[in-house]
């Protein structure tokens, strides 16, 4: 029998970064309590035994609930970083002369290492290279291939390792480093759901993280160059999801072309079929403050009202003082925007046009039974999940429970608008589907006595990517009596 576990009150999903404010038991258990569906591993810090030993609770956290929980791995990305300095850090006067080079010896006020050869070759005079988040500003003034003198635009203290955007140029980085390499291994060894791919520029860089993936878990993009922005459809069509990443974003261009370019990515991702993630700093103050600013909540409400399928939490919850009450805070957030009578009409000024293919024919048409006759749910049977992604695209007003017979595709599901995935076993004919998805609705409390249904699902069953049934049923209210399977 499928484990019972509620369906949240509301339809977007809330993922939250662990670290060490957040990776004991204790507090992964409060956090999926507080409205948590997935969680962030970020492999940029940490090491492999303390990852496994978070995914471990993780997993038996899910066990202990049955709710399907979503691990998502972030990999580092090709960050480029300065080298380090004789006292740790100098002081750098704006209208100064700066050198980078390829000398490892310690820096000091005239010049340090940039241990990235890559950058010798791609850096022309007039480029513009951003240190510290931004913070400190040099103007390329010429390059050798050792050598790259520069002017400080910008001055500020540089430090240790500190790192180092080119919003002007494409790098001819690989997207995944030898570390990221390393990680992507250890991930898929641990069976994370999702994989996230920093710093992107190219669609190359997705097919090659795509192929060492090998379909072991969903592939999201994170969108954080402006060059990656450019050639945003090609880079979705080899993802599974994408994310506004909007701390480089806001790095490499100016504060103002961030919300612009935050609709585009979210409008964009939506058109396609995408998952797509809102994340960085939304709820910033919350760090060290239990209350967030009038105006980060204003922000994650914008995202809602975009359509975003998932807001994700940072270093409020890896690192700060509140990670369960920011928790909390996005979930409260999320339950009045969508409690809004403008919410849905909102969410569709974002036009979603099926591909011509019967599935997504079918996943449009569950949409309009469900407006027209004001149908209480939408049941799905999925093998691969394709199917709820299709409908949750149509951002329909009724639930979506998402029944599967693969734990998979049930984890994957964490990132998607509205869905409550259950794992359950697989039907074999079509009445079995009408009696299991009625079964399935009074268990889960998405129907009652007379409540209308429409239930989707492939012939012949269990054959992913086969969507071609669309049947509305009408409950009885007595579908579980005697009724001891499932």
């Amino acid at each position: 029998m499928a484990q019972m576990y509620s369906p949240r009150a509301r339809k977007v999903r809330i993922l939250a970064t662990l670290g060490p404010a957040s990776n004991t038991p204790e507090m992964l258990r409060a956090l999926a309590l507080a409205g948590a569906d997935a969680f962030r591993v970020n492999m940029s810090h940490g090491e492999h035994a303390g990852h496994a030993a978070v995914i471990a609770a993780i997993r038996a956290l899910e066990k202990d609930t049955g709710r399907p929980t979503t691990i998502l791995a972030d990999l580092q990305g090709p960050k480029l970083r300065v080298g380090s300095f004789a006292d740790g850090g100098v002081e750098l006067v704006t209208g100064s002369d700066f050198i980078l080079d390829a000398d490892p010896a310690p820096g000091d006020t005239t010049r340090v290492q940039l241990p990235h050869p890559e950058l010798f070759a791609a850096l022309k005079p007039g480029t513009r290279l951003l240190v510290d988040d931004g913070k400190l500003v040099l103007r390329v003034q010429a390059v050798t291939p050792t050598r790259i003198n520069t002017r400080v635009e910008v001055g500020g203290r540089i430090s240790n390792r500190k790192g180092v955007n080119v919003p002007d140029v494409v790098v001819p980085l690989a997207a995944l480093t030898e570390k990221d390499r390393r990680d992507l291994t250890f991930a898929l060894e641990q069976g994370v759901d999702w994989v996230a791919l920093s710093f992107v520029q190219r669609p190359e860089d997705v097919a090659e993280a795509r192929t060492l993936i090998g379909g072991k878990a969903s592939l999201l993009v994170k969108f954080e160059k402006p060059s990656a922005v450019e050639r945003i459809e090609e880079i979705l069509e080899l993802a599974d999801a994408a994310m506004v990443a909007r701390g480089d974003l806001g790095v490499e261009l100016p504060p103002e072309a961030v919300p612009p370019l935050q609709k585009r990515i979210v409008a964009t991702a939506r058109m396609m079929g995408k998952p797509v993630v809102v994340a960085t700093q939304m709820l910033e103050s919350m760090i060290v403050s239990p209350t967030p600013t009038r105006a980060e909540v204003s922000d994650v409400a914008t995202a809602l009202y975009d359509g975003a399928d998932a807001i994700m939490l940072s270093a409020e919850t890896a690192a700060g003082a509140w990670p369960v009450q920011a928790v909390t805070m996005m979930d409260s957030i999320a339950k009045s925007v969508e409690a809004d009578p403008d919410y849905y009409r909102r969410l569709h000024f974002t036009e979603t046009k099926p591909d011509a293919t019967t599935a997504d024919a079918l996943a449009e048409a569950a949409g309009s039974i469900i407006a027209t006759i004001d149908a209480d749910a939408i049941i799905c049977f999925t093998a691969s999940g394709s199917t709820a992604r299709r409908v949750a695209r149509e951002r329909p007003g009724a639930p979506l429970l998402v029944l599967t017979p693969k734990l998979d595709a049930a984890r994957r599901m964490g990132l998607l608008w509205g869905a409550h995935a259950v794992r359950t076993k697989d039907i074999g004919s079509f009445e079995e589907m009408i009696a299991k998805g009625k079964r399935m609705a009074l268990r889960h409390g998405v129907g009652r006595a007379g409540a209308k249904l429409v239930m989707m699902a492939g012939v012949p069953f269990g054959t992913p990517g086969s969507t071609n049934v669309l049947h509305v049923a009408t409950m009885t209210g007595d579908e579980l009596r005697g009724y001891k399977g499932d």
